[in-house]
């Protein structure tokens, strides 16, 4: 690099000192908090990969550290952690669960039953928030690998997560695979990943599957071109994770092959030279921060310059904006009453026949176990219906935040403009806190059941509250429209002390004693599974009604703000508002001259990013 490292260490430097000094006379709090990220230590550089589900991550993962299945394969998609992958004299693994001061030791070969869906956590522990694996690969003497959870369209809740460990990423490993072109959702998310992260890699899997994939690759180029041009010459790196787990099963004679097909060492060289300059890859990703900073700050300058002399038509515009949403209050509230009564019996429904089909299907699956079940096989059956029903809480929690979002989606669609939602959306998440925390508390479900144990938490939000005491499942939240956050606490489902007790009594070796005694179980399970998704629609209800009700007073007060800032505007001479639009301007010219420096600078520090492996014809 022109200068060498130093060189370009001491131009990021004073970018970042001239650049946040201006944001810091400007949003003192958004400086703060890019401050506070400069300040943060870096020790081993992080490299984060993402991607959608299916796309070959985890498989990529092991690849690159060398051992076959460490971060699990072929499972259900994660429900909250994200493995990270670091060096150490053994391999080991331990999780960082709500609840737990210390981490808690995972067995390595079970890190699928913490991280999944279908969790087979020990009873009590709730699904880690993040694990921590070490072991003695080479490539992670270099750095810290982070795999996500897959991120796109299929899961906001795993785009959050993957976010969360973009945050503290020195690069970011973009994994698509060979099967399609990028899609929309991965698009989006690499776009908003970006604006936290200033150099990305992207990986190309199973292209051993997929002999077009080289068409694949131009088409994925054309769409960066084309929707994230910042990525147009970014380094793509083909791959193939299967040869390279195989050839590890393999003798070293027989292996290199394989090895040289797979194309995984070009990677492996480009993440290692990445981690040499961790140090200079923190610095610009900070500088990369403050740019979206100045971003936000050019936008508020355009808006202060356009209010400092406003067309006579907007005001009417807002006027009889306000005019309508006023008369529809009046009009309409009781049909969004109704509408709402409506969406949340639709989904209501909705949830409880996927619970009824779930559990009919346990019951199943459990029925035809116990006809085939001899002796002592029988003994097992409390604990893998244990299990089963853990899951099966898991499953309906994923599920609720889901129907939860499409509620919110449907009620608020039809009460507000795609132009009043912005104005909305960031104050309704407040109010239906606050809704919620007034609202009287209820115990969990199922207190007083004998033969199963329901804990759940009610209501909780993912911005610091937690979930209240005993609940075994993560609470999450589910976006709507990019900004509403519908508060939801996990369900836990289990055996109560008086299942296993009963069926020690009754049922020994009696299969038709252990036919009755499932039956029971699951009845029970259904019935108060059923009776809380019935109370959680109802708190769902009541907070949305509360938020509604003020999201329309607080538009309808910004309105009048609004009024009242062009009817001022216009009430002042034409060279006092000549004036505020001259001064006004000046503060947008000076933004924008920042932002020229910064992206001068990134332009520089392109010297970072790996240089693209070339791909022969």
């Amino acid at each position: 690099m022109s200068g060498g490292p130093a060189a370009l260490g001491a131009l990021l430097s004073g970018a970042v000192d001239t650049c946040l000094g201006f944001v810091r006379t400007v949003d003192a709090e958004a400086a703060a908090e890019i401050d506070a990220q400069r300040r943060r230590e870096v020790t081993r550089p992080s490299v984060v990969v993402v991607g959608e589900t299916k796309r070959g991550k985890s498989s990529l993962v092991n690849a690159l550290i060398g051992v076959t299945g460490l971060s699990p394969v072929d499972a259900a998609v994660a429900t909250s952690a994200y493995l990270e992958f670091g060096h150490g004299a053994t391999t080991s693994a331990q999780a960082y669960a709500p609840g737990h001061d210390e981490p808690v030791p995972v067995p390595v070969d079970r890190l699928a039953d913490w991280a999944t869906v279908s969790a087979a956590l020990p009873d009590g522990m709730r699904p880690p928030r993040r694990i921590a694996v070490t072991c003695t690969a080479p490539l992670l003497q270099y750095l810290t690998l982070v795999d996500t959870p897959g991120a796109g369209g299929l899961d906001p809740a795993h785009t959050e997560i993957a976010l969360d460990a973009v945050s503290r990423a020195a690069a970011l490993l973009f994994v698509v695979d060979a099967s399609t072109p990028l899609t929309r959702p991965e698009l989006d998310f690499l776009i908003e990943a970006s604006k936290r992260v200033d150099v990305v890699v992207f990986a190309l899997t199973k292209v051993d599957a997929y002999p077009g994939w080289r068409t694949i690759l131009a088409d994925n180029r054309a769409q960066l071109q084309a929707h994230a041009p910042r990525f147009a010459s970014a380094a793509w790196f083909p791959v193939s994770a299967r040869l390279a787990e195989l050839a590890l099963t393999l003798p070293a004679e027989a292996a290199g092959e394989l090895v040289g097909e797979s194309r995984v060492a070009p990677l492996q060289h480009a993440l290692v030279g990445l981690a040499g300059n961790g140090h200079l890859l923190a610095q610009a990703n900070v500088l990369r921060t403050v740019r979206s900073e100045l971003v936000r700050l050019d936008l508020a300058a355009g808006e202060r310059i356009a209010a400092c002399d406003p067309d006579p038509a907007e005001v009417e515009r807002v006027k009889r904006d306000r005019a309508g949403l006023a008369a529809r209050k009046r009009t309409e509230a009781r049909q969004w009453s109704l509408a709402l009564n409506t969406e949340t019996q639709r989904a209501r429904v909705e949830a409880t026949g996927r619970l009824r089909t779930a559990v009919g299907g346990l019951q199943e699956q459990f029925l035809t176990r116990i006809d085939a079940a001899r002796g002592e096989a029988l003994k097992a059956l409390p604990a893998e219906v244990d299990r089963a029903l853990h899951a099966l809480s898991l499953q309906l929690s994923h599920d609720l935040r889901f129907r939860f979002h499409k509620v919110a989606e449907r009620t608020l669609a039809q009460v507000f403009a795609p132009a009043e939602l912005q104005f909305v959306l960031q104050r309704i998440n407040g109010t239906l806190r606050h809704a919620l925390a007034t609202r009287p508390r209820r115990d969990g479900g199922g207190g007083d059941n004998v033969m199963v144990a329901l804990s759940a938490g009610g209501m909780a939000f993912m911005a610091g509250r937690g979930v209240a005491a005993g609940a075994s499942a993560l609470g999450a939240g589910a976006l709507v429209g990019g900004g509403l956050l519908i508060p939801v606490a996990g369900l836990g489902l289990g055996l109560a002390a008086g299942a296993f007790i009963l069926f020690r009594r009754r049922v020994a070796s009696d299969r038709q004693q252990a036919r009755v005694w499932l039956r029971e179980v699951l009845g029970e399970a259904r019935a108060a599974l059923t009776d809380e998704l019935a109370q959680r629609f109802t708190d769902l209800q009541y907070a949305l009604t509360v938020a509604l009700d003020d999201a329309v007073e607080r538009r309808l007060a910004q309105l009048d703000a609004h009024i009242a800032d062009i009817d001022a505007a216009l009430a002042r001479d034409k060279a006092d508002r000549a004036r505020r639009r001259s001064a006004a301007q000046a503060r947008r010219d000076a933004v924008r001259a920042r932002v020229k420096q910064v992206d001068e600078v990134l332009a520089r520090a392109r010297v970072l990013t790996p240089t693209a492996e070339v791909v022969p014809r």
